[in-house]
């Protein structure tokens, strides 16, 4: 178990080995979790590049291509319904 202490800055260092284990070089980011009494770290890993032809039928619909009217009303119409459900639970 390593022991570090918080600046006066509320900075504190990672050591050199935890650091080198995981692959965390100057400038790599983190993403701190708290968890109860304890704060996870792990690296904020940015999603890769992608263009709209990547995702374009990804939802697996199947059936003639829907206007954002028609895409609109049926948004709506689930709300709606779900409000419904819920005031009745």
């Amino acid at each position: 178990m390593d022991i570090v202490r918080l600046s006066t800055k509320g900075q504190i260092v990672i050591p050199s080995e935890l650091r080198a284990r995981h692959g965390w070089a100057a400038g790599t980011e983190l993403i701190v979790e708290e968890r109860g009494d304890a704060l996870v770290l792990r690296p904020a890993k940015p999603f890769a590049p992608t263009r709209v032809e990547d995702g374009l039928g990804c939802t697996g619909y199947v059936g003639p291509a829907k206007s954002v009217d028609e895409m609109d009303a049926a948004i709506d119409a689930e709300l709606r319904r779900r409000w419904r459900e819920d005031q009745e639970a």
